[in-house]
């Protein structure tokens, strides 16, 4: 009989833990107990794909230095994941204040812009707490958002729902943001930050039998 893979999600994203319910992946919750740095560096965020994953593998990565010391045996995966807005030369992360959200939103109206959402998957054997084995892969996926042209009016408005502060682009497609976009290319549950359909397909595991 195969051994059970104890899943965990390292993420308080409450948007990640409903799309991976509803893919029908049983997980616990846990992120790491010191701020993971999301500092990046000019050079890094010129290439937001791979500074996206780079957030992700740090994410993923403190869970499981942390589950590490804790000497556990069994099978483990630990997800991480980044979401990232990039629209140009720019790259939008969360807003920092209201006014920060409202030239974001100015910004990406009238147009399309890129959602990269990057996924980092440890994987950890431990038979015993002697025979350690551990290695990770990460990918990216990405989509386009085409917002209608936002009037002032429109994005004020939009800015008292109160959605925006947590969210890369300060917006949320899954709640009162979707009334900003006027369509998308690729995977929806990408721009939400976290595409399982591809998750599963290359760790099929993570769904157990």
């Amino acid at each position: 009989m195969d051994e059970k893979l104890n899943v965990i999600l390292a993420s308080g994203s409450p948007r990640r833990r409903d799309l991976l319910q509803e893919a029908g992946v049983a997980f616990t919750v846990r992120t790491p107990h010191a701020k993971v740095d999301e500092a990046l560096t000019p050079d890094e965020l010129s290439q937001p794909e791979e500074a996206a994953k780079k957030l992700a593998e740090r994410k993923a990565g403190a869970v499981m230095q942390e589950l590490l010391a804790e000497k556990p045996t069994g099978m483990f995966a630990v997800i991480g994941a980044d979401t990232m807005v990039v629209k140009g030369d720019a790259v939008l992360g969360k807003p920092r204040n209201l006014d920060d959200a409202k030239a974001m939103l100015r910004y990406l109206s009238g147009g399309p812009h890129q959602v990269i959402t990057a996924v980092s998957v440890w994987l950890l054997a431990a038979p015993d707490v002697e025979n350690v084995s551990m290695g990770y892969r990460t990918f990216t996926d990405a989509s386009t958002v085409v917002f209608r042209d936002l009037t002032d009016d429109e994005i004020a408005e939009y800015l008292k729902q109160g959605e925006s502060f947590d969210k890369a682009g300060a917006y949320a497609i899954q709640g009162e943001g979707r009334a900003l976009v006027e369509r998308y290319e690729g995977a929806y549950d990408t721009i939400v930050g976290l595409p399982v359909e591809r998750l599963l397909r290359e760790f099929p595991d993570l769904k157990g039998q």
